[in-house]
């Protein structure tokens, strides 16, 4: 298995996230690869937690990157969330993502949770992306 890929990957799509146009128009600037200390805008997308496997072969190392890239507001209802998250989709379904180590051979939306968070003010959708990648 391999690894090495993981920050590279992570590194891309943040940098893709942060150069569409219809994410920015939906959320701004709140598109983080860290949550900022202090108060939150009332709506932003946050990389989240990953999966890794080895998908390896005699070619070479390789692996799948399970990600999730979470969208989470204040604002009331879930049509804002899931504008913004049909957004985030639209951007890396399939993306041309340039890594710094290794080639993406695919990217692919795998499945999302929507759900209200604590007293039900909050609401979050966990999209999770597949990626395939080699470490080549």
């Amino acid at each position: 298995m391999s690894y090495g890929v993981a920050e590279a990957l992570q590194t891309a799509v943040y940098q893709h996230l942060i150069a569409d146009t219809t994410l920015a128009g939906l959320v701004g600037t709140a598109i983080y690869d860290a949550l900022p200390t202090g108060t939150l805008p009332s709506i932003y997308v946050a990389l989240g937690p990953e999966i890794a496997r080895d998908r390896s072969d005699k070619t070479g190392g390789g692996a799948e990157h399970e990600f999730t890239v979470s969208i989470v507001t204040d604002g009331a209802g879930f049509a804002a969330a899931k504008t913004a998250a049909a957004a985030v989709s639209d951007a890396l379904v399939d993306a041309d993502l340039t890594l710094t180590r290794g080639v993406l051979v695919a990217c692919n939306f795998y499945k999302a949770t929507a759900a209200r968070v604590g007293t039900g003010d909050m609401r979050r959708i966990n999209m999770i992306f597949r990626a395939r990648v080699d470490d080549v």
